[in-house]
């Protein structure tokens, strides 16, 4: 799954967002448990890259909901 960019997150409209997050917990909680269970080194990105994906679109749902 590719990750998001913060142009990508600003052309995106407020379901798609919630959708989007939605599916990257999803994939936060598949590498959790590949990594508990002994996951390669290189899931080490890609947890990196999900975590920040996901703070990402949080912050943006957040900044939008303070302008209404």
């Amino acid at each position: 799954m590719t990750h998001l960019k913060s142009r990508e997150i600003d052309s995106m409209s407020e379901e798609a967002r919630e959708q989007r997050l939605a599916e990257l917990k999803d994939e936060m909680l598949q590498l959790r448990a590949q990594q508990a269970l002994g996951g390669s080194a290189s899931n080490l990105g890609a947890y990196k890259a999900t975590r920040r994906s996901i703070a990402r679109l949080l912050t943006k749902i957040r900044a939008d909901n303070r302008k209404e």
